[in-house]
Protein backbone atom coordinates (compact mmCIF):
# COMPACT_ATOMS: atom_id res chain seq x y z
CA UNK A 1 0.00 0.00 0.00
CA UNK A 2 1.41 3.40 -0.93
CA UNK A 3 1.84 5.57 2.15
CA UNK A 4 1.21 9.30 2.17
CA UNK A 5 4.05 11.74 2.84
CA UNK A 6 2.78 13.41 6.01
CA UNK A 7 5.63 15.94 5.95
CA UNK A 8 4.00 17.65 2.98
CA UNK A 9 0.84 18.25 5.02
CA UNK A 10 1.70 19.88 8.35
CA UNK A 11 -1.95 20.33 9.22
CA UNK A 12 -2.49 16.54 9.47
CA UNK A 13 -1.44 16.70 13.11
CA UNK A 14 -4.36 19.04 13.80
CA UNK A 15 -7.77 17.56 14.73
CA UNK A 16 -9.99 16.73 11.76
CA UNK A 17 -12.83 19.07 12.74
CA UNK A 18 -10.43 21.97 13.17
CA UNK A 19 -8.86 21.22 9.78
CA UNK A 20 -12.24 21.30 8.09
CA UNK A 21 -13.22 24.51 9.86
CA UNK A 22 -9.97 26.20 8.81
CA UNK A 23 -10.37 25.00 5.23
CA UNK A 24 -13.94 26.28 5.01
CA UNK A 25 -12.95 29.62 6.51
CA UNK A 26 -10.13 29.98 4.01
CA UNK A 27 -12.46 29.05 1.15
CA UNK A 28 -15.00 31.65 2.26
CA UNK A 29 -12.30 34.35 2.45
CA UNK A 30 -11.13 33.56 -1.07
CA UNK A 31 -14.59 33.24 -2.52
CA UNK A 32 -14.03 29.56 -3.41
CA UNK A 33 -17.07 27.34 -3.89
CA UNK A 34 -17.78 24.63 -1.32
CA UNK A 35 -17.29 21.86 -3.88
CA UNK A 36 -13.77 22.98 -4.78
CA UNK A 37 -12.78 23.44 -1.14
CA UNK A 38 -14.09 19.99 -0.27
CA UNK A 39 -12.10 18.36 -3.04
CA UNK A 40 -8.84 19.70 -1.57
CA UNK A 41 -9.22 17.47 1.50
CA UNK A 42 -8.34 13.94 0.41
CA UNK A 43 -9.90 11.04 2.33
CA UNK A 44 -7.64 8.96 4.60
CA UNK A 45 -6.91 5.53 3.16
CA UNK A 46 -7.77 2.53 5.36
CA UNK A 47 -7.36 -1.14 4.45
CA UNK A 48 -9.54 -3.60 6.36
CA UNK A 49 -8.72 -7.29 6.76
CA UNK A 50 -11.75 -9.58 6.60
CA UNK A 51 -12.94 -13.11 5.93
CA UNK A 52 -15.88 -13.90 3.66
CA UNK A 53 -18.16 -14.68 6.61
CA UNK A 54 -21.55 -13.19 7.50
CA UNK A 55 -20.03 -12.26 10.87
CA UNK A 56 -18.03 -9.64 8.95
CA UNK A 57 -21.23 -8.08 7.58
CA UNK A 58 -20.70 -4.63 9.20
CA UNK A 59 -17.54 -4.21 7.13
CA UNK A 60 -19.55 -4.77 3.96
CA UNK A 61 -22.47 -2.64 5.15
CA UNK A 62 -20.29 0.34 6.09
CA UNK A 63 -18.53 0.12 2.73
CA UNK A 64 -21.66 -0.27 0.60
CA UNK A 65 -23.70 2.37 2.44
CA UNK A 66 -20.92 4.93 2.38
CA UNK A 67 -20.43 5.12 6.14
CA UNK A 68 -16.65 5.07 5.76
CA UNK A 69 -16.86 7.86 3.19
CA UNK A 70 -19.05 9.87 5.55
CA UNK A 71 -16.16 9.79 8.01
CA UNK A 72 -13.58 10.87 5.45
CA UNK A 73 -12.17 7.37 4.98
CA UNK A 74 -11.22 5.80 1.68
CA UNK A 75 -11.80 2.14 2.61
CA UNK A 76 -10.48 -0.96 0.91
CA UNK A 77 -11.33 -4.53 1.96
CA UNK A 78 -8.63 -7.20 1.74
CA UNK A 79 -9.69 -10.82 2.21
CA UNK A 80 -7.82 -13.53 4.10
CA UNK A 81 -8.21 -17.29 4.55
CA UNK A 82 -7.62 -17.37 8.33
CA UNK A 83 -7.44 -15.08 11.36
CA UNK A 84 -3.76 -15.16 12.31
CA UNK A 85 -2.46 -13.66 9.02
CA UNK A 86 -4.67 -10.60 9.64
CA UNK A 87 -2.79 -9.82 12.84
CA UNK A 88 0.52 -10.17 11.00
CA UNK A 89 -0.68 -7.90 8.19
CA UNK A 90 -1.62 -5.13 10.64
CA UNK A 91 1.69 -5.38 12.46
CA UNK A 92 3.57 -5.13 9.16
CA UNK A 93 1.55 -2.12 8.01
CA UNK A 94 -0.10 -3.91 5.07
CA UNK A 95 -3.58 -3.29 6.47
CA UNK A 96 -5.01 -0.92 9.08
CA UNK A 97 -7.88 -2.79 10.79
CA UNK A 98 -8.74 -6.41 11.45
CA UNK A 99 -12.08 -7.84 12.46
CA UNK A 100 -11.48 -11.41 13.52
CA UNK A 101 -10.72 -13.75 16.42
CA UNK A 102 -7.86 -13.35 18.88
CA UNK A 103 -5.14 -15.90 18.22
CA UNK A 104 -1.71 -16.90 19.42
CA UNK A 105 -0.26 -14.79 16.64
CA UNK A 106 -2.20 -11.76 17.84
CA UNK A 107 -1.09 -12.16 21.46
CA UNK A 108 2.58 -12.46 20.58
CA UNK A 109 2.49 -9.38 18.37
CA UNK A 110 0.50 -7.48 21.01
CA UNK A 111 3.13 -8.39 23.59
CA UNK A 112 5.70 -6.71 21.34
CA UNK A 113 3.58 -3.55 21.38
CA UNK A 114 2.30 -3.84 17.80
CA UNK A 115 -1.47 -4.33 18.18
CA UNK A 116 -4.43 -2.93 20.12
CA UNK A 117 -8.04 -4.11 20.43
CA UNK A 118 -10.48 -1.20 20.05
CA UNK A 119 -13.86 -2.95 19.99
CA UNK A 120 -15.79 -6.21 20.04
CA UNK A 121 -18.08 -7.82 17.47
CA UNK A 122 -19.34 -11.41 17.07
CA UNK A 123 -20.32 -12.88 20.45
CA UNK A 124 -21.86 -16.27 21.15
CA UNK A 125 -25.42 -15.83 22.43
CA UNK A 126 -27.82 -18.52 23.60
CA UNK A 127 -30.71 -17.10 21.53
CA UNK A 128 -28.94 -17.00 18.18
CA UNK A 129 -27.06 -19.29 15.85
CA UNK A 130 -23.32 -19.20 16.27
CA UNK A 131 -20.45 -21.58 15.64
CA UNK A 132 -21.75 -25.10 15.07
CA UNK A 133 -19.87 -28.18 16.24
CA UNK A 134 -19.87 -30.68 13.39
CA UNK A 135 -19.00 -34.33 12.87
CA UNK A 136 -18.12 -36.02 9.61
CA UNK A 137 -20.69 -38.53 8.42
CA UNK A 138 -18.13 -41.29 8.90
CA UNK A 139 -17.43 -40.31 12.51
CA UNK A 140 -21.12 -39.73 13.24
CA UNK A 141 -22.01 -43.22 12.08
CA UNK A 142 -19.20 -44.57 14.28
CA UNK A 143 -20.70 -42.92 17.38
CA UNK A 144 -19.63 -39.25 17.40
CA UNK A 145 -23.09 -37.89 18.27
CA UNK A 146 -22.41 -35.08 20.80
CA UNK A 147 -19.55 -32.69 21.65
CA UNK A 148 -18.72 -34.87 24.65
CA UNK A 149 -17.93 -37.70 22.22
CA UNK A 150 -15.11 -35.68 20.59
CA UNK A 151 -12.69 -37.12 23.15
CA UNK A 152 -10.38 -39.46 21.24
CA UNK A 153 -11.28 -37.98 17.84
CA UNK A 154 -9.53 -35.68 15.37
CA UNK A 155 -10.35 -31.95 15.12
CA UNK A 156 -9.87 -29.71 12.09
CA UNK A 157 -8.57 -26.17 12.56
CA UNK A 158 -6.62 -23.54 10.66
CA UNK A 159 -3.47 -23.14 12.79
CA UNK A 160 -2.10 -23.93 16.22
CA UNK A 161 -3.30 -21.19 18.54
CA UNK A 162 -6.29 -20.28 16.37
CA UNK A 163 -9.84 -19.66 17.54
CA UNK A 164 -10.70 -23.17 16.33
CA UNK A 165 -8.00 -24.50 18.66
CA UNK A 166 -9.53 -22.49 21.50
CA UNK A 167 -12.97 -23.97 20.78
CA UNK A 168 -11.52 -27.46 21.04
CA UNK A 169 -10.20 -26.37 24.44
CA UNK A 170 -13.67 -25.15 25.42
CA UNK A 171 -15.13 -28.56 24.55
CA UNK A 172 -12.47 -30.40 26.56
CA UNK A 173 -13.00 -28.13 29.58
CA UNK A 174 -16.79 -28.41 29.40
CA UNK A 175 -16.77 -32.21 29.35
CA UNK A 176 -13.88 -32.79 31.72
CA UNK A 177 -11.10 -34.30 29.66
CA UNK A 178 -7.65 -32.95 28.70
CA UNK A 179 -7.19 -31.19 25.38
CA UNK A 180 -4.52 -33.76 24.57
CA UNK A 181 -7.34 -36.30 24.17
CA UNK A 182 -8.31 -34.46 20.95
CA UNK A 183 -6.06 -34.96 17.94
CA UNK A 184 -5.84 -31.45 16.48
CA UNK A 185 -5.16 -31.11 12.74
CA UNK A 186 -3.88 -27.71 11.53
CA UNK A 187 -4.99 -27.34 7.91
CA UNK A 188 -4.20 -23.63 7.38
CA UNK A 189 -7.42 -22.62 5.60
CA UNK A 190 -11.12 -22.81 6.43
CA UNK A 191 -11.82 -24.37 3.05
CA UNK A 192 -9.38 -27.18 3.80
CA UNK A 193 -11.12 -27.80 7.13
CA UNK A 194 -14.49 -28.14 5.41
CA UNK A 195 -13.08 -30.49 2.78
CA UNK A 196 -11.39 -32.70 5.37
CA UNK A 197 -14.58 -33.15 7.39
CA UNK A 198 -16.78 -33.68 4.33
CA UNK A 199 -14.42 -36.40 3.09
CA UNK A 200 -14.12 -38.03 6.51
CA UNK A 201 -10.36 -37.46 6.75
CA UNK A 202 -10.95 -35.50 9.98
CA UNK A 203 -13.70 -36.32 12.45
CA UNK A 204 -14.94 -32.94 13.69
CA UNK A 205 -14.70 -29.17 13.51
CA UNK A 206 -16.43 -25.94 14.54
CA UNK A 207 -17.84 -23.89 11.68
CA UNK A 208 -19.70 -20.62 11.12
CA UNK A 209 -23.46 -21.16 10.72
CA UNK A 210 -23.77 -19.89 7.14
CA UNK A 211 -21.51 -22.83 6.19
CA UNK A 212 -22.54 -25.36 8.84
CA UNK A 213 -26.30 -25.25 8.38
CA UNK A 214 -26.19 -25.86 4.59
CA UNK A 215 -23.65 -28.67 5.07
CA UNK A 216 -25.97 -30.34 7.56
CA UNK A 217 -29.04 -29.88 5.36
CA UNK A 218 -27.20 -31.31 2.36
CA UNK A 219 -26.14 -34.37 4.37
CA UNK A 220 -22.44 -33.56 3.88
CA UNK A 221 -21.74 -33.46 7.66
CA UNK A 222 -23.72 -33.43 10.89
CA UNK A 223 -24.27 -30.63 13.41
CA UNK A 224 -23.85 -32.25 16.82
CA UNK A 225 -23.82 -29.17 19.06
CA UNK A 226 -23.22 -25.44 19.37
CA UNK A 227 -20.35 -23.44 20.83
CA UNK A 228 -22.91 -21.14 22.51
CA UNK A 229 -23.66 -24.01 24.94
CA UNK A 230 -20.04 -24.20 26.11
CA UNK A 231 -19.95 -20.80 27.86
CA UNK A 232 -19.43 -17.12 27.16
CA UNK A 233 -17.24 -16.36 24.16
CA UNK A 234 -16.57 -13.09 22.34
CA UNK A 235 -15.41 -14.69 19.12
CA UNK A 236 -14.19 -11.65 17.21
CA UNK A 237 -12.79 -8.25 18.09
CA UNK A 238 -11.86 -5.13 16.14
CA UNK A 239 -8.17 -4.31 16.33
CA UNK A 240 -5.61 -2.02 14.77
CA UNK A 241 -1.96 -1.09 15.11
CA UNK A 242 -0.60 0.57 18.22
CA UNK A 243 0.73 3.27 15.90
CA UNK A 244 -2.81 4.08 14.76
CA UNK A 245 -4.06 4.31 18.34
CA UNK A 246 -1.20 6.56 19.42
CA UNK A 247 -0.63 8.69 16.33
CA UNK A 248 -3.85 8.47 14.28
CA UNK A 249 -6.47 8.34 17.02
CA UNK A 250 -8.89 10.52 15.08
CA UNK A 251 -8.80 8.07 12.19
CA UNK A 252 -9.55 5.16 14.53
CA UNK A 253 -12.44 7.10 16.07
CA UNK A 254 -13.90 7.81 12.65
CA UNK A 255 -13.54 4.16 11.66
CA UNK A 256 -15.35 3.07 14.81
CA UNK A 257 -18.18 5.56 14.27
CA UNK A 258 -18.75 4.16 10.79
CA UNK A 259 -18.52 0.60 12.06
CA UNK A 260 -20.97 1.15 14.90
CA UNK A 261 -23.51 2.54 12.40
CA UNK A 262 -23.14 -0.63 10.36
CA UNK A 263 -23.49 -2.85 13.44
CA UNK A 264 -26.73 -1.04 14.32
CA UNK A 265 -28.07 -1.63 10.79
CA UNK A 266 -27.20 -5.32 11.00
CA UNK A 267 -28.72 -5.80 14.45
CA UNK A 268 -31.95 -4.03 13.43
CA UNK A 269 -32.49 -6.50 10.61
CA UNK A 270 -30.54 -9.75 10.92
CA UNK A 271 -31.15 -10.60 14.57
CA UNK A 272 -34.82 -11.01 13.67
CA UNK A 273 -34.97 -11.57 9.89
CA UNK A 274 -38.71 -12.27 9.91
CA UNK A 275 -39.55 -8.86 11.41
CA UNK A 276 -39.10 -6.91 8.17
CA UNK A 277 -38.73 -9.22 5.14
CA UNK A 278 -38.00 -6.38 2.73
CA UNK A 279 -35.20 -5.02 4.92
CA UNK A 280 -33.82 -8.53 5.32
CA UNK A 281 -33.70 -9.08 1.57
CA UNK A 282 -31.95 -5.73 1.09
CA UNK A 283 -29.37 -6.71 3.72
CA UNK A 284 -28.86 -10.08 2.05
CA UNK A 285 -28.18 -8.23 -1.23
CA UNK A 286 -25.33 -6.35 0.44
CA UNK A 287 -23.82 -9.39 2.15
CA UNK A 288 -24.09 -11.51 -0.99
CA UNK A 289 -21.65 -9.19 -2.76
CA UNK A 290 -18.98 -10.64 -0.44
CA UNK A 291 -20.28 -13.98 0.89
CA UNK A 292 -21.15 -16.94 -1.36
CA UNK A 293 -20.33 -14.85 -4.41
CA UNK A 294 -19.93 -18.05 -6.43
CA UNK A 295 -23.62 -18.88 -5.95
CA UNK A 296 -26.70 -17.26 -7.50
CA UNK A 297 -28.46 -14.92 -5.12
CA UNK A 298 -31.44 -17.27 -4.65
CA UNK A 299 -29.08 -20.09 -3.61
CA UNK A 300 -27.03 -17.87 -1.29
CA UNK A 301 -29.89 -16.13 0.53
CA UNK A 302 -30.85 -19.06 2.78
CA UNK A 303 -27.33 -19.76 4.07
CA UNK A 304 -26.69 -16.03 4.62
CA UNK A 305 -29.84 -15.72 6.74
CA UNK A 306 -28.89 -18.90 8.62
CA UNK A 307 -25.55 -17.29 9.39
CA UNK A 308 -27.01 -14.29 11.21
CA UNK A 309 -24.83 -14.44 14.31
CA UNK A 310 -25.15 -12.13 17.31
CA UNK A 311 -23.06 -8.95 17.06
CA UNK A 312 -22.34 -6.92 20.18
CA UNK A 313 -24.25 -3.63 20.39
CA UNK A 314 -22.04 -0.61 19.72
CA UNK A 315 -19.00 -2.91 19.43
CA UNK A 316 -19.05 -3.59 23.18
CA UNK A 317 -16.11 -5.51 24.66
CA UNK A 318 -16.56 -8.42 27.06
CA UNK A 319 -13.45 -7.84 29.18
CA UNK A 320 -14.14 -10.79 31.47
CA UNK A 321 -14.17 -13.17 28.52
CA UNK A 322 -11.07 -11.60 26.98
CA UNK A 323 -9.29 -12.41 30.25
CA UNK A 324 -10.53 -16.03 30.11
CA UNK A 325 -9.33 -16.39 26.53
CA UNK A 326 -5.90 -14.95 27.33
CA UNK A 327 -5.51 -17.26 30.33
CA UNK A 328 -6.21 -20.30 28.13
CA UNK A 329 -3.74 -19.23 25.44
CA UNK A 330 -1.12 -18.61 28.12
CA UNK A 331 -1.74 -22.03 29.68
CA UNK A 332 -1.23 -23.66 26.29
CA UNK A 333 1.96 -21.73 25.63
CA UNK A 334 0.48 -19.64 22.81
CA UNK A 335 0.70 -16.27 24.61
CA UNK A 336 3.42 -14.70 26.76
CA UNK A 337 2.89 -15.30 30.48
CA UNK A 338 3.38 -11.64 31.38
CA UNK A 339 0.84 -10.28 28.87
CA UNK A 340 -2.30 -8.69 30.34
CA UNK A 341 -5.58 -7.72 28.72
CA UNK A 342 -5.05 -4.11 29.76
CA UNK A 343 -1.81 -4.10 27.75
CA UNK A 344 -3.56 -4.78 24.44
CA UNK A 345 -7.02 -3.20 24.86
CA UNK A 346 -7.09 0.51 24.01
CA UNK A 347 -9.82 2.27 26.04
CA UNK A 348 -12.00 5.08 24.80
CA UNK A 349 -13.29 3.71 21.51
CA UNK A 350 -16.35 1.88 22.86
CA UNK A 351 -18.69 2.83 25.72
CA UNK A 352 -19.23 -0.66 27.13
CA UNK A 353 -16.24 -2.60 28.50
CA UNK A 354 -17.76 -5.01 31.01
Amino acid sequence: MQKKDDSAWPWRAVGRRRVIALALAAAAGLGISGGIAGSALAADKVVIGALRFTSHAPTFIAYEKGYFKDEGLDAEIKFFQAAQPIAVAIASGDIDFGITALTGGFYNLAAKGALKVVGGLYTEDTKHNGMAIMASNKAFEAGLKTPADIKGHSWAMTQQGSSFHYMAGMIAAKYGFPLSDISVKPLQKVGAMIGAVKSGQVDAMAMVPHVAVPLDKAGAAKIIGWVRDLGDYQVTTIFTSTNNVQNNRDKVERFMRAYKRAIADYRAVMLDPAKDPAATEAMVDIIHKYVYTDRPRDKAAGPIKAGAVYLAKDAALDMADLKRQLAWFQAQGFAPKDLSVDAFVAPGFVDSMN
